[in-house]
């Protein structure tokens, strides 16, 4: 066993955080061989228990979930920042063609080296993130998560039409490889196989079909797509699905809508749309981000609340703006403000802290798995520097309650603050010192 001495931060109810500002966190092999949470409170309540257990002490410092990352494009970190007019145009002259590189098993690879060191660099430490339409995309990405002991969940992108040449699949073959995917790698150390249709637009009825069948045949698998980002793709799915009640219901048809099921965005929806992913247990990833970028409009919060459907933050990582959770934390709070569209809200800062750990681990189906730091929670945190910039030391030296200290990060915070991200493996606990 190992403990850490800092101020601790975790969660014992939907957005209702507990703050020690004097804690431990003790850390020790669950049955399975993964560090897991012994205990967490306060020092001087559990020090007398684990006074034998080496501890690290963090003075001035803040151990805190790992984030949770629902909805990113680990393709797309050079398309990152790119200029377009929306969606559409977007992915037509910058997404695809870049896409077509990850043909290759060496650019996959070098690419997706890269992009888990961002992962970790930023405090994330579980991810649900989109490869490309080839399996070598996939191979690489698994390959690099398994090497760092990273909980990822990932998949090959379904494109079987109404896409370019060397992205595009083809129908048959790409659900026998999508099967071989998910048995090669679903499941093995803290890696999970996520069905991924990109959207409606790019699969045809019978590609959607046998995604559905494999979701069937495999039901602990994930399913990821995009559903109603944009106005301009909500028509283009009415045009192809006439008879069909909506754009959401379209892969309610094809059995797409279940436990496990993750949607990002989730902008043009309506009452029945939303009652639809409560009653399926699906659940929305907000890209908030992504959404100002490319225009597509704002997440209605107080409509999701009523219906109570499940959701959770994400980067959207290239449409989205950046890495960063808090980055993410920040644009979540004034999308949730916009009331000219919708009704608006000011998002407190421990739901906005929840949405993006326990909250999203819990729209994953991984609560109690990651995402939080009570017993039993695999060991996945990080260590946060509240003075990494001048101006945010002099904010947070000023905080008052704990929603003053958490928002002073939120606004004011970068890949600066995360000081060391800390991950669960078999036998010990790596920690990578950013």
């Amino acid at each position: 066993m190992k403990a850490y001495r800092a101020s601790v931060l975790y969660f014992v109810n939907p957005a209702q955080a507990v703050f020690e500002s004097d804690g431990l966190l003790v850390v020790g092999p669950s049955a399975r061989g993964l560090q897991v949470v012994q205990a967490v409170g306060s020092y001087a309540a559990l020090a007398p228990r684990f006074a034998d257990v080496p501890t690290a002490h963090f003075p001035g410092r803040i151990i805190a979930p790992g984030f949770v990352d629902m909805h990113l494009h680990y393709p797309q970190i050079d398309v990152i920042g790119s200029p377009a007019e929306g969606l559409l145009p977007w992915l037509e002259n910058y997404t695809f063609p870049h896409e077509k590189r990850f043909s290759s098993p060496e650019y996959s690879a070098q690419a997706a080296a890269f992009f888990i060191a961002e992962l970790l660099r930023n405090g994330v430490t579980t991810a649900l993130t989109f490869a490309t339409s080839h399996p070598a995309s996939v191979h690489a990405l698994f390959a690099e998560a398994q090497r760092h002991s990273l909980r990822l969940i990932t998949g090959k992108v379904l494109m079987d039409q109404h896409s370019p040449d060397g992205v595009r699949d083809e129908t048959v073959q790409s659900l026998i490889d999508t099967e071989a995917l998910i048995q090669r790698w679903h499941g093995v150390d803290r890696l999970g196989y996520a069905i991924t249709p990109r959207f409606v637009p790019n699969c045809s009825a019978a590609q959607l079909h046998g995604a559905g069948e494999l979701a069937a045949r495999y039901p602990d698998v994930w399913i990821q797509s995009h559903v109603a980002e944009n106005k301009d793709e909500v028509v283009w799915v009415r045009q192809l699905y006439p008879k069909a009640r909506s754009y959401l219901s379209v892969y309610e048809q094809f059995g797409l809508l279940r436990p496990r099921a993750v949607y990002a965005h989730c902008i043009h929806l309506d009452d029945e749309d939303r009652a639809l992913l409560r009653a399926t247990c699906a659940a929305a990833a907000v890209s908030p981000t992504s959404n100002l970028f490319l225009g597509s409009g704002f997440f209605d919060y107080v409509g999701a609340d009523r219906a109570g459907f499940q959701y959770g933050l994400a980067s959207d990582v290239g449409g989205g703006t950046s890495f960063s959770p808090f980055h993410t934390m920040l644009a979540a709070y004034c999308v949730g403000r916009e009331g000219q569209t919708k009704a608006g809200v000011s998002l407190g800062p421990q739901h906005l802290w929840w949405q993006h750990t326990a909250g999203a681990a819990r729209s994953l189906g991984l609560e109690g798995v990651v995402g939080n730091l009570l017993p039993g929670c695999e060991a996945d945190f990080v260590v946060l520097n509240p003075q990494a910039t001048p101006l945010l030391a002099r904010k947070t030296a000023q905080a008052g309650s704990l929603d003053e200290l958490l928002f002073a990060l939120i606004v004011l915070g970068d890949d600066r603050v995360i000081e060391q991200t800390v991950i669960s493996q078999a036998g010990n606990v790596a920690g990578v010192t950013v």
